[in-house]
Formats: structure tokens, sequence, C-alpha cells
């Protein structure tokens, strides 16, 4: 039984092989699903087990440094990221509509090829982000959103990639989310810098709306599919998880909209929060289910950030 199992898993293996298109395969990460399935296990393991125990008895890193230049390099990455996308197609050749795949080796498609898989790998960096959660014993902050999104958008990619490098239609939704994430590390950038940047981040509270916004974009630019008289596009599948992934995630932030902005149960308590300090640091929620702070809480007790005062928004 064990090994007519593992002889079916040999099989699919070696199928999905050799059906990764030969412009990717010898790109990082792009030989095999299991490289990256484990990156991404090992990743949830860490998040929501292995880390907070780890830091449960340390004291928590300040890492205010290293965040800002993190943040300011992810904006330069998604900002190279956009810039790819719009020169090899987007923003030249591609109709906006029934955008096929390219089969071709021309070099606007190599070009394609290399921003598609620069966008799958920025989502391994992007990992980073919980580390510095964990690191900063700010384990609330890793929400069930938060952690679906970081994992499965990697894994999802991989595949995408794997079968249509060249993404034509299918590829827009990272045009798209590139370009959030340029405004959104641009913000985190900001408010890692320190309290004396929080007169420029007057917009915080749209960053959810930003992100609502793209699910939005993203459904009606792949319902185009399902009113074209005829659009051959050679892998209708990815249209379909393309049309789900963008309702599904927008139903997801709506309801960390209504959780977070309408009832507040995301938000402290003042009933909830032991005074025995204040900080005048203040505190907000956006939406990729982190809350952002714009300084740092100064007590603790065993691994949960314990504060004086709150400033809603």
């Amino acid at each position: 039984m064990l090994r007519d199992m593992y002889s079916n898993i040999l099989k699919i293996h070696n199928n999905l092989q050799s059906r990764t298109d030969a412009r990717v395969k010898d790109y990082p990460l792009m030989k095999s699903p299991v490289e990256m399935t484990t990156i991404l296990l090992a990743y949830v393991f860490f998040s929501v087990y292995v880390g907070p125990r780890l830091m449960a008895n340390r004291k928590p890193f300040s890492l205010k440094k290293p965040m800002v230049v993190y943040n300011l390099s992810m904006v330069l990455l998604n900002a190279y990221i956009v810039y790819e996308f719009l020169m090899a197609g987007w923003g030249t050749t591609y109709t906006w509509r029934c955008d096929l795949v390219d089969t071709s080796n021309s070099p606007m498609t190599l070009r394609m090829i290399q921003a598609a898989w620069l966008f799958y790998f920025s989502k391994y960096i992007e990992l980073l982000d919980t580390v510095f959660f964990v690191l900063r014993k700010k384990q609330s902050q890793i929400t069930f959103l938060h952690v679906f999104h970081h994992s499965v958008m990697p894994w999802s990619w991989w595949w995408g990639i794997t079968l249509t490098p060249a993404g034509g239609m299918g590829s827009f939704h990272a045009l798209v989310n590139a370009v959030v994430h340029v405004i959104m590390y641009f913000y985190y950038g900001l408010s890692a810098a320190g309290p004396r940047f929080q007169k420029y981040l007057w917009w915080k509270k749209y960053m959810t709306a930003i992100q609502l916004t793209q699910f939005v974009v993203i459904s009606i630019h792949i319902s185009q599919y399902y009113f074209m008289e005829k659009c051959d596009y050679q892998v209708p599948l990815w249209i379909h998880m393309v049309w789900m992934y963008g309702i599904f995630f927008f139903l997801l932030f709506s309801n960390f909209w209504i959780q977070a902005y309408i009832k507040g149960n995301r938000l402290p308590s003042a009933k909830k929060l032991k005074m025995n300090g204040s900080t005048n640091d203040s505190i907000s929620v956006v939406a990729n289910g982190k809350h952002l702070e714009n300084g740092h809480a100064t007590h603790y007790s065993n691994g949960k950030v314990l504060m004086g005062k709150v400033k809603e928004i």
C-alpha cells in the first residue's frame, strides 16, 4: 500500500516536472513543488507554534532600523516589478481584455516571465513580515488572515508560473498587487521610522480601502472573460481561480474591515488593559491583518503587550 502510494506521488511529481514550462525550469524555487511547499509549511509552523514559544521568556527585539530598511527595500522592489510588468506587456502591447499566454521566446515574453517570477519570489521575502512580528512579540497581530494570505500567495503562484509563466490576462492581479504593495510598504516604512513621521500618516485609515479596491478591480477585469464572445485563453482554470481569489479575499478583508473599524473587535478594549504603565504610542489596524504601531509598547507579560493608552482610529 505504501509502495503504491509512493509510486503514485512519484508519477504526479514527474508529470509536473514534464509539464513545467522550459523557460522557467532553471529559476530558483521552480524545479519542484516539494521545496516551496516545505518552506511554506515551515513558515506556518514557525509563525503559530515555534516562534512564540522561542520568544515566550525573552524580551522583544526593537528592530526599528532593520524594519525601516526592509520596508523601504520592499517599496523599491515592488516598484521595479510594476515597471517590468508594464514594460513587458501591460503598458505596451496588452489590450487589457483577452490577452493570451505567449508561448514564444521573444525578448518581451522572456521579460514578462522574469517579472512574473520576481513577483513570485517577492512573496517569500514578505514572509519576513511575520518574522518581525514574532521577534517583537506581536503575536496578536499574526491573525488567520495574515498567515493565510502570506502562505497561499507564493504557493498558488508557483503553479501559475509553472504552467503559464507569461500569463496574459491571468497576470493582471499581480500587477495590481505590486502597485498596492508599493503604497503599503511605504506606509510601513514611515510608521516604523518613529513618531516624528506621524504627521505624514494621515492616510493610514485608507489602507484597508485600498486593499478592498484592489480585489474589486481584479474581479472586474477577470470577469470580462465570462462575457466575451470568444477568448481562447489557454488555461481557463487560472481565470476561474483568479476570479475566486478576488472574491474570496474581498470577503475576508471586508470582514476584517467590519470587525476592526465598525465593531472594533480587533482594537484593544480599555477595560481589558492593565493600567500599570502608559505609552503615547498609537495603534492602527491595516489591511493585511496587521496592527501597526507608530512606536513600541513598554510593558510585557508572557509575550503579550499591555498598553496604558490606546488611540483608536
